[in-house]
């Protein structure tokens, strides 16, 4: 069997180096035996790969906090500045309200005061018609009125008693 596998390999080997001096039929080329493949990956290069990623890894959480923590830095800047820019307008009005003359504007404004012996006039609807407008629904009305209509509602929808009870008064 050894002899046989012997003979089988000499004779490949033979034929191999027959071909590889005969003119291949078409394009005049030798054939060539390849050399084996290496790979491309080597012990050192998947020593620097694992070292990298172990890296990235390493690294992937703080580098989170860090952009999370400016960005938490940049939103406590704004916010400071959009206090100081509120400070600045109280200030502002602070300075306004002191003015005897800028109260007395915003009163007559806002709450019709007038000064001793001007007249004052309202207007209703801008049109000088100062009759009252139709009732449109509840939102016109006071709050009692709107009370007192709902407990006379629900006392005339209320369930008569059953035979044989009495009513409380």
């Amino acid at each position: 069997m050894a002899a046989e596998r012997s003979s089988t390999a000499t004779r490949l080997k033979a034929l191999g180096t027959v071909l590889a001096q005969r003119p291949a039929a078409r394009g005049g080329r030798a054939y060539r035996a390849r050399p084996p493949r290496r790979s491309r990956l080597t012990g050192r290069a998947a020593l620097l790969a694992l070292v990298v990623c172990s890296l990235v890894v390493a690294l992937a959480y703080p580098m989170r906090q860090w952009v999370t923590q400016r960005s938490d830095i940049a939103d406590q800047r704004r916010q400071s500045e959009q206090a100081r820019e509120h400070v600045k307008r109280l200030l502002e009005e602070k300075a306004r309200l002191e003015d005897p003359a800028y109260v007395e504007q915003q009163a007559r404004e806002h709450l019709h005061y007038l000064r001793p012996g001007e007249t004052g006039y309202s207007v209703i609807d801008g049109s000088g018609d100062a009759r009252r407008p139709r009732d449109q629904g509840a939102a016109d009305r006071p709050w009692y009125s709107n009370l007192w209509d709902g407990v006379d509602a629900a006392d005339a929808t209320a369930p008569a008693p059953a035979p044989g009870t009495t009513a409380s008064p």
